[in-house]
């Protein structure tokens, strides 16, 4: 989920509450959310670098997949195995019709099954910012787990120093936790992952109600060696 505009306030909150207020916020948004951020060149290139670095018919897992535009399209138009998560049963279902060359599923990424070593690429864009710190960090240590050595993962965040805070995210209430930037970094290199390649930014979403809001973009490898590499 990309920023909620200027976060403001300060009530703490458990990371069971923020996991059904995503998918409220999400179900109410459906569609508005892709066109608002249809025009995100950092997300195209993002997935251009992801392109040239994977094998044909690779297997890629979208965490937080939305309404499966422009990830899960792009990456199953390329000729990819791709799955998506989303814990909104409105975005699975606006996915599933839009990109039904990927598979998609209405699930918690904490709750998923998820084979060690049984990905080529994870992305995670912009799906951490209802979470809390410690989930945060928490999900990215499964998600290397679930890579192959030497698979890579690109994640996408608003890189913002607040924890636990009340904001506006396309005119919905959210609370939304985040690292800086050097924050999010280091949560990815202590999970195991190097960083090969970072793009920051100012972005303003289509949407009346949106502010231009900084991006993060990382572009990681699972340290280790690819068998039979």
């Amino acid at each position: 989920m990309p920023d909620t505009g200027t976060p403001h306030g300060g009530t703490v909150v458990t990371d069971e509450q923020q996991r059904p207020q995503a998918a409220a916020v999400f179900d109410a948004l459906g569609a508005a959310y892709e066109k608002a951020f249809a025009d995100s060149e950092a997300h195209r290139r993002s997935l251009e670098w992801l392109l040239g670095r994977l094998a044909p018919g690779s297997r890629v897992l979208d965490v937080g997949s939305g309404t499966g535009r422009p990830t899960a399209e792009t990456l199953a138009g390329a000729g990819h195995d791709v799955l998506g998560v989303d814990v909104s049963p409105v975005m699975v279902d606006l996915a599933t019709r839009q990109v039904p060359a990927a598979s998609f599923r209405c699930a918690d990424i904490l709750d998923t099954p998820l084979a060690d070593d049984s990905f080529d690429a994870v992305c995670v864009y912009f799906s951490l910012l209802q979470m809390d710190r410690r989930t945060q960090a928490e999900v990215v240590r499964r998600l290397v787990r679930a890579l192959k050595p030497g698979g890579h993962l690109v994640l996408a965040t608003v890189p913002l120093d607040v924890e636990g805070v009340d904001g506006l995210f396309m005119g919905r209430p959210v609370r939304v936790t985040s690292f800086p930037a050097q924050g999010v970094t280091d949560v990815v290199q202590g999970a195991g992952l190097e960083v090969l390649d970072r793009e920051e930014l100012l972005f303003t979403p289509a949407h009346p109600d949106a502010v231009p809001e900084p991006h993060l973009f990382l572009h990681c490898r699972r340290r280790g060696t690819a068998p039979g590499a």
